[in-house]
């Protein structure tokens, strides 16, 4: 199983999701929260910060795990864990997506989501 997080980060009552461009088949030119897989001796927390960093040249904290999804694909078994991250610095410069949009959290399963990603939504729907 590859453990994979992703950031939940929020602006003006909105949540952040990106279009993939690179990457897993599986994922390509879906929607997805932003993130990436835990290396080895890495925690959690250090991974989303640093796969932001990496992907958007954004600072963010990871402030605590809010849900995970294990998610079965073809070639795979992922455990996709979203965590509240907050954002310190930067600007978007996007490396491994299409686009980024802030999304109301109500509007989330209108885009089409990576399927990990879709069971976060639904429970931050219901969350609400």
């Amino acid at each position: 199983m590859i453990i994979v997080v992703a950031a939940l980060i929020k602006k003006d009552g909105k949540v952040l999701i990106a279009k993939r461009a690179t990457g897993d088949e599986n994922a390509f030119g879906k929607w997805e929260f932003p993130g990436g897989k835990v290396e080895k001796n890495e925690t959690e927390e250090n991974a989303i910060e640093r796969e932001i960093k990496e992907e958007f040249e954004m600072d963010i904290k990871a402030k605590r795990f809010i849900t995970n999804n294990i998610c079965e694909y073809p070639n795979k078994t992922i455990d996709l864990r979203l965590y509240e991250c907050e954002y310190i610095n930067g600007d978007f410069k996007l490396h491994d997506h299409f686009e980024y949009e802030w999304v109301v959290i109500d509007k989330l399963l209108s885009y089409d989501l990576a399927k990990a990603d879709i069971p976060l939504a639904q429970f931050l729907i219901n969350k609400k």
